[in-house]
């Protein structure tokens, strides 16, 4: 049985001793880590790989770890964090969480406490991942119309009007979904491709298209004509249902 791959955990953290005896922590954890001292060099990182847990120091040399959380949503990386810190005011507390950090814990600690914080956050987004479609829809979402018929993410089903209730796969749903919640606004492809696989992901225009000409062929076989959707030359798409 091929052994379970170990979580990475990306530590953001200036004080060199300290990012250290972490790591050695983590590594006696069954995880790997990877450490930089700057926000700026942390998001570098972000934007090309995959982490599963940021340990964030809110007083970074560069800017503050607030700035790099502000950044991460900019740039669309989601990544569960952890702010770890000697910074112990209440009011910092409350603004790391709601930025959307998972955990703040204040230096000194214990270190069995820290691996038992980490695992419990790693499993509340493994948790939450569960609910995921594609990137831009959860189960949890609520149905939709899409040119006369009825879209259903918790089933990952659509029923037509001539009585057909289809199975969806996961990534024409995704596309259905970004196109309804972008009603008359040209979309560029590399911005579908994002909303749906992400924004790391390797996908090529040409799987683009595969999926496209499958959500047409869809609906065309069920009566509808997708004529509200069209192709922009050069740039990408748009969804006018409303338009004659």
């Amino acid at each position: 049985m091929r052994a379970s791959p170990k979580p990475l955990i990306l530590v953001v953290e200036d004080e060199y001793e300290l990012a250290k005896v972490i790591s050695i922590h983590l590594e006696e954890a069954g995880m790997q880590s990877q450490v930089y001292d700057r926000s700026a060099l942390a998001l570098k990182f972000l934007k090309r790989n995959f982490a599963n847990l940021m340990l964030l120091d809110i007083n970074l040399p560069d800017q503050s770890g607030f700035a790099l959380m502000e950044e991460l949503k900019t740039n669309d990386i989601s990544i569960p964090t952890i702010f770890l810190t000697g910074n112990a005011i209440e009011s910092n507390k409350v603004k790391g969480l709601d930025m959307g950090g998972d955990d703040y814990i204040t230096k000194p600690f214990s270190y069995a406490e820290l691996v038992a914080r980490i695992r419990a956050v790693l499993r509340r987004a493994e948790t939450k991942a569960d609910f995921n479609v594609a990137k831009n829809i959860r189960t949890l979402d609520a149905p939709f119309a899409f040119c006369g018929a009825k879209i259903t993410p918790e089933r990952l089903e659509i029923d037509f009007p001539d009585g057909a209730v289809v199975k969806l796969g996961r990534k024409e749903l995704g596309i259905l979904a970004y196109l309804d919640a972008n009603k008359g606004s040209v979309i560029t492809r590399k911005a579908l491709i994002h909303a749906v696989w992400g924004l790391h992901a390797d996908v090529k225009s040409r799987s683009l298209d595969q999926y496209i000409v499958k959500v047409r062929e869809l609906f065309n076989k069920h009566g509808i004509s997708l004529d509200a959707f069209r192709t922009v030359h050069g740039v990408g798409y748009i969804f006018e249902p409303d338009k004659p």
